[in-house]
């Protein structure tokens, strides 16, 4: 024999056809309760990735990877820091802005909303919002005409349109011979953006840096410097070499900050799901154990034998352990073959579904994504399958251990 007697055993009997049909029964129950674990681990790690992804880049669209500000005031000089931003290494690009809060008015509909200054000829260098536009281009932003681009739903709530005037109301105030009254500015609306989140779509408002600083007395300054890198997952690495720079007297923060809440509610929901959805792999796992202490149970002659035979006990455990630990390598692996293909063709699964049972699982009107995304990480997979490889072999030691403390004498007296 070419391979090791207790390989060649342990396949034997899990080949061959057991007297007891139960224990075959919970061997496949075993089986298919790692796979179906397996498979919605995957999935479910899948989804929630590509939900992750889908929203951090919807969320990049208006964030940029890196933000350079004063601590109190406004930045001035704003152009040295540019110069200095793009000679560090990482930096793509970098562009000023100007943001302030204000509130908007047309009409009788009134909206709190934020104001961003920025260069229209810049802004494409450390943002997509130009990539997001229904209605107009952030070329129309013209230094001195005072136009303004809006989001989707702030348009909708202020019920404007392209071509429509909205009167921007700004915090500070003047002082005139009738009293202290607000500053009041027209602007004539000369585009809509769309990005998919709410919160920046019924908010956000852009208009032309020139005009901003303007409206809000910032002179020659600006809000700050927003940076692009060239991987955005560098950016807390980027930010601390930064620090350590001509740069560390300013405010340097990361795009991770801005919505620090969100992506740790998602670490932490992503690791208790694993947890979780980790139970249905360990409940096959000690399936596992009752299959093979029943046939451990099932074969005591055979085992007595076999140590009749000068087997040692080692064997003996070797041999059980290779029963139990194939079960959980044929149901990791089918799990693994059905979760990364789910997965991968979650585009077309979905739809079919839906279009099957006549539901739709993210109704449009509700949801800013309505279809189910999906980003397969195979660290992801390779951590999966790894502990259900661990756990199926860990589930064999007991019963394993059990079979070779099995005493040849008393196995065969009633033989």
């Amino acid at each position: 024999m070419y391979k090791p007697l207790e390989l060649f055993i342990g396949l034997r009997y899990t080949r061959a056809k057991r007297r007891n049909h139960f224990i075959s029964f919970i061997s496949l129950t075993s089986m298919f309760g790692i796979t179906l674990g397996v498979m919605a681990l995957i999935t479910v790690l899948s989804v929630m990735n590509g939900f992750e992804k889908e929203v951090r880049e919807r969320i990049l669209d208006m964030v940029s990877h890196l933000t350079i500000t004063q601590y109190h005031d406004s930045l001035p000089g704003w152009s040295d820091v540019v110069k200095l931003a793009k000679e560090q290494p990482h930096v793509l690009a970098a562009a000023p802005y100007v943001e302030a809060q204000g509130m908007l008015i047309h009409g009788s509909h009134v909206n709190g909303s934020i104001i961003r200054g920025i260069l229209p000829a810049m802004e494409p260098s450390v943002s997509n919002v130009g990539k997001h536009m229904i209605e107009g281009h952030l070329s129309d932003l013209i230094p001195g005409q005072f136009g303004i681009i809006l989001g989707r739903d702030l348009a909708r709530i202020l019920d404007v349109h392209v071509g429509g005037k909205v009167t921007l109301v700004t915090p500070s105030a003047e002082v005139t011979p009738a009293g202290v009254v607000p500053r009041l500015k027209r602007f004539t609306v000369v585009g809509i953006f769309y990005i998919g989140m709410y919160e920046y779509d019924s908010s956000m408002a852009l208009v032309h840096m020139n005009d901003a600083r303007r409206v809000f007395h910032l002179e020659d300054g600006v809000s700050g410097v927003r940076l692009k890198l060239d991987d955005l997952f560098r950016a807390p690495q980027v930010r601390v070499e930064l620090q350590k720079t001509e740069l560390g007297q300013y405010w340097i923060r990361d795009w991770s900050s801005y919505h620090a809440n969100w992506f740790r509610a998602v670490k932490i929901e992503k690791r208790m799901i694993f947890l979780l959805l980790l139970l249905i792999v360990a409940v096959a796992a000690f399936n596992i154990v009752s299959t093979l202490v029943m046939m451990v149970t099932d074969k005591e002659s055979d085992i007595a034998i076999l140590r009749t035979l000068g087997m040692s006990p080692a064997s003996i455990l070797k041999i059980f352990m290779v029963q139990g630990t194939l079960i959980g390598v044929i149901g990791t692996l089918l799990g693994i073959a059905l979760g990364v293909s789910l997965s991968l063709n979650m585009e077309t699964v979905v739809p079919f579904i839906e279009h099957l049972f006549g539901v739709h699982f993210l109704d449009p009107g509700v949801y800013y994504i309505n279809e189910l995304p999906s980003d397969l990480h195979w660290s992801d997979v390779w951590m999966i399958s790894s502990v259900s490889l661990l756990m199926g072999v860990l589930a064999t030691l007991y019963p394993a251990w059990r079979a070779s403390r099995t005493q040849p004498a008393e196995a065969l007296r009633y033989e």
